[in-house]
């Protein structure tokens, strides 16, 4: 999934966005609202972690101006401020979740989770296609119970493709989940890790379908088909 912090604690923020990409995530980060307001006119993300304490444009105010335009991204309010007026103030401005600093990370990482399974429009944290169990939680994809080795990258993608089972996902859409601005993706680097993933889910009942000139689209499949099936379908 792709992450925005904005933090300007810089030690604060490099931890973050360390424990994050470790987890696959693809993290952006801006230090301080001006820069950040820049960048979400142009970058959608699939979650915001917002400090409120922000040189140049504090979080709310950035916030503000976001739902304004209309913008529904997820937004984590982080703050040093423990009083209750501050963490109403952040919830009616459009705040979906809050937490005070300092924090415990598991359950800074509960919290991002919880917001990308909403921003996907799921409740759990698993989901079950046939034998197969894909649980974000855990980082952890399982096939009749037994683990299946999914790197990050790819466990990211199927966290992608699964969110939307049955429906074409763009490259477009797959990139901006997948890849932030400093990381070094060629032109072929979701056909790799597309590969990848299909030949890690060989046993699976899934097959991912590739729609020419569109993208991609993760499906369940007869227990009789495999990967090898996954014929390329016209847009």
């Amino acid at each position: 999934m792709r992450i925005l912090l904005v933090e300007d604690n810089a030690d604060l923020a490099d931890a973050i966005v360390r424990r994050m990409r470790r987890d696959g995530h693809a993290v952006d980060w801006q230090s301080d609202g001006i820069a950040a307001a820049s960048v979400l006119r142009y970058q959608s993300f699939d979650l915001i972690v917002l400090d409120i304490g922000l040189p140049r444009l504090n979080g709310l105010s950035l916030l503000a101006g976001l739902r304004e335009r209309g913008d529904t991204t997820p937004v984590l309010m982080l703050t040093a401020r423990d009083g209750i007026e501050d963490r109403v103030k952040a919830l009616d401005v459009g705040a979906d979740d809050y937490l005070g600093k300092p924090f415990d990370f598991r359950e800074f990482e509960a919290r991002c989770r919880v917001l990308l399974r909403r921003n996907q429009g799921r409740a759990a944290g698993v989901i079950q296609v046939g034998a197969l169990a894909f649980d974000s939680a855990a980082h952890r994809v399982t096939l009749d119970g037994e683990a299946i080795d999914v790197p990050n990258r790819e466990f990211r993608l199927l966290e992608i493709l699964i969110g939307k089972l049955g429906q074409v996902v763009s490259k477009d859409e797959i990139g901006n989940g997948l890849f932030g601005f400093d990381d070094e993706a060629g032109p072929n680097a979701i056909e790799l890790y597309v590969g990848r993933l299909r030949k890690r889910l060989a046993a699976a009942p899934l097959r991912i379908l590739t729609v020419r000139g569109v993208g991609y689209m993760l499906e369940a499949a007869p227990p009789a088909e495999t990967q090898a099936d996954a014929e390329p379908l016209d847009a």
